[in-house]
């Protein structure tokens, strides 16, 4: 008869396999030990990535690693900015953290790997423009294009609580740019953006400047 940590080891492998990556809590939920996570470690059945969050080993490594871990750690928040533009293929930019909205009440996880860059969106602009992706088995809810380039005006200056590690204009002109080149937003799906957060005066001239020449 297998013995109940041996039972808990072949669930959580399995939990592994389906779900890509797991916290504790997760594990704890499906009925399995602490300990038992801790002994699957020291055997190098599971490797851990950052406190609480576990893969396994030998899982499939994708280019867009650190938002699968950014969205296990913080479910509530949402790939913005600079890291939504980077996974879309709109800039050669490579952020060095992975951009996080969250909203304007929501606490603010510590967590120190992967490093994460928290900015706080309010209720209307949070929940409007995300899509959902599968990266290494998790569900990952990035903003689409047209929202990014409006989300980088937004936040395009320097100073300022609010602003703080602001990504700058160049880059949310390089974002709208890109955007529009590629086809991966319209000029009127940026326009209902841009009014929808109160910066279509802002984004505007930019917007028609570049789709003159169309």
């Amino acid at each position: 008869m297998p013995s109940l940590s041996r039972t808990q080891q072949e669930r959580a492998l399995s939990l592994l396999k389906q779900q890509g990556m797991v916290r504790l809590s997760e594990f704890v939920e499906a009925g399995i030990t602490a300990t038992t996570v801790a002994r699957m470690k020291d055997k190098g059945l599971v490797l851990q990535l950052s406190r609480g969050l576990y893969q396994l080993p030998d899982a499939p490594i994708d280019t867009h690693h650190t938002l699968a871990e950014a969205a296990k750690l913080v479910p509530k928040g949402v790939v913005c900015l600079t890291s939504a533009l980077a996974f879309h293929g709109l800039t050669d930019a490579i952020p060095s953290r992975v951009w996080i909205a969250i909203g304007a009440k929501d606490r603010r996880p510590r967590i120190e790997t992967p490093p994460l860059q928290f900015v706080r969106f309010g209720e209307k602009v949070l929940t409007s423009g995300i899509k959902e992706h599968v990266i290494e088995g998790v569900r990952v809810r990035i903003y689409i294009p047209a929202k990014t380039v409006v989300d980088l005006f937004r936040y395009r200056r320097p100073a300022g609580n609010r602003y703080q590690k602001s990504p700058g204009l160049n880059l949310a002109l390089e974002g709208l740019r890109e955007a529009l080149r590629r086809r991966k937003a319209s000029p009127a799906e940026i326009a209902r953006y841009a009014n929808e957060a109160g910066v279509w005066k802002v984004v505007q001239p930019y917007l028609e400047a570049m789709t003159a020449n169309a």
